[in-house]
């Protein structure tokens, strides 16, 4: 199915002009994914998280693609809110840390460099967003300002 490119904005590139000069495509956001996940699910510290989460490994990589063409293509096959998903999996800084240098790996491995640049920009920025809401969700459940689960 392929999905229809929105013009969104990044900075002072739309995303039509984004896929011109990077080359990123669906093949290549594929290729990223695959590759980073096949590494997240083997890892000592982020496997165990994601393979105790994760029942359908093929659903969950389809909608990872979605999530990352939204981001780089500005298309609109994800609809999800990925921030939910990922409470109460006892994610704490270190995690952080390790998807992030998996991902910076992976992505210099699997794309050009401006593409990989894009890419690394985009999950430091979406870690850092993941961890501020994390956080705050963990203090205000301490607080008891939100109900559990």
């Amino acid at each position: 199915m392929e999905n229809q490119t929105r013009d969104m904005n990044s900075g002072d590139l739309n995303a039509r002009e984004r896929m011109r000069r990077t080359g990123i495509d669906e093949p290549m956001i594929v290729r990223l994914v695959h590759a980073f996940y096949g590494k997240v699910r083997t890892d000592e510290l982020l496997g165990p998280v994601f393979n105790r989460k994760v029942e359908d490994w093929d659903e969950h990589l389809r909608t990872l693609v979605a999530f990352w063409s939204s981001i780089a293509m500005g298309t609109d096959g994800y609809n999800g809110r990925p921030l939910p998903a990922h409470m109460g999996l006892g994610i704490e800084a270190e995690h952080f840390t390790r998807w992030l240098g998996l991902f910076r790996d992976t992505a210099a491995d699997v794309c050009p460099p401006e593409a990989a640049a894009f890419f690394i920009g985009r999950a430091e920025t979406i870690a850092r967003s993941f961890q501020m809401g994390l956080d705050f969700h963990r203090s205000a459940m301490a607080k008891g300002a939100l109900p559990a689960g």
